[in-house]
């Protein structure tokens, strides 16, 4: 266990601070333009899955009592990152419209780059602050997800992934052979309508209209549309063409998250649209440890479930016997789940011994598979 004392000085957090080298890289590759405009990519996920290799894994826990007092530094990094991407996004954007040696393709590339700087570390960010209890650290999520044009992601994640993963009226588990290009066509079609429809369940509760003020679907709005005004007035319509093309870089690379995190893996139906409490079985889990300092230990994925406002220094590590693992980290599996043949063949084995282990009283997975079963109760 390691305790709070060591957790205090800013060298056991330092390496949870190299998301900061993505900015550089980011310079460098629109400063010299043609084949340097691939090197984010390759930086994020190529070099933190070699150093994943070299390095291997990380299964100490921290105490998980540990006061926020004793970890500023980990805090420090999320809330300074929202002032961080906002200059490089709309940095990169008045550069690169009005940067000579930089053509078409290689705007796309170094978009998509940036893409990579928003969404592996931007909305994993966002991810942690909007699980927090005081409201600054809220916003700033807010404000992150924002610049990706992905604000009802927080109702979809809070309200509805949280409690409903592993069952049918949770989108983003992925469903046993679903391949990810299929998924993510039904992720942004139905992730919005399930947070509009859950934030309109909140407010009848309290006997509140769908349009009152309280409803955070204005909040998503206004930020959104000021992110989309600001890029135009940055860039022009090349500008917003290219912020586009980040917030889509950024989303597809969160929903590839979201596909590996749950792929196959449900919740016991108990009968009349009740299902089993979340378990740590319910998630895959990975303890490579650079990933996790990308991450920010996102890879711990059960024991999020578990506490979800843990903050993400104190996540604890499951071992094979409570939680699936991964053969890789996540960047690595999600190139992966890119080709679902590929995916399927490594993934699909382990679902099935994952079945056998947890569930051996399961004898036909059908409904599962399809999505078939009841909705759980709301």
């Amino acid at each position: 266990m390691i305790p709070a004392t060591k957790l205090r000085a800013f060298r056991n957090a330092a390496p949870f601070w190299l998301s900061l080298s993505l900015i550089p890289v980011a310079m460098f590759s629109a400063g010299m333009g043609g084949g340097w405009t691939i090197l984010l990519p390759l930086w994020a996920w190529w070099l933190f899955t070699l150093l994943d290799a070299i390095l291997g894994l990380n299964q100490e826990n921290a105490d998980p009592n540990t006061p926020d007092a004793d970890l500023v530094w980990y805090r420090l990094i999320t809330m300074i990152w929202f002032p961080i991407q906002f200059t490089t996004v709309y940095g990169m954007i008045f550069y690169a419209t009005r940067a000579d040696h930089l053509g078409l393709v290689e705007k796309l590339v170094l978009f998509f780059g940036v893409g990579v700087i928003s969404g592996t570390v931007g909305i994993v960010y966002s991810h942690e602050l909007m699980h927090q209890k005081n409201r600054l650290e809220r916003w700033l999520g807010d404000l992150l997800l924002a610049t990706v044009l992905y604000s009802h992601f927080r109702s979809e994640h809070l309200l509805v992934h949280h409690r409903h993963v592993g069952t049918p009226r949770d989108a983003v588990t992925a469903r046993y052979n679903e391949g990810f290009h299929r998924y993510f066509v039904r992720v942004l079609r139905d992730c919005p309508k399930s947070a509009w429809a859950a934030e309109r369940a909140m407010l009848e509760r309290r006997k509140l209209p769908v349009l009152h003020g309280s409803n955070p679907f204005w909040r998503y709005g206004a930020l959104q549309l000021a992110a989309v005004v600001l890029a135009v007035v940055v860039g022009g319509w090349e500008g917003l063409f290219l912020f586009a093309v980040q917030a889509l870089s950024a989303v597809w690379q969160l929903e590839l998250t979201n596909y590996v995190e749950h792929y196959g893996l449900t919740r016991k139906h108990l009968g009349g649209g009740k299902y089993e409490h979340v378990k740590p079985h319910h998630s895959w889990n990975a303890a490579h440890k650079a990933t996790n300092w990308l991450l920010i230990n996102l890879q711990r994925h059960s024991d999020h479930h578990y506490k979800p406002d843990r903050r993400f220094p104190l996540l604890q590590n499951y071992d094979a016997a409570e939680a699936p693992q991964l053969p890789y980290g996540y960047p690595l599996m999600a190139l992966v789940a890119m080709i679902p043949p590929l995916w399927r063949r490594r993934m699909n084995p382990r679902v099935r011994d994952w079945r056998r282990k947890f569930y051996p009283e399961i004898e036909d997975w059908t409904p599962y598979k399809n999505g078939t079963l009841p909705l759980p109760r709301l």
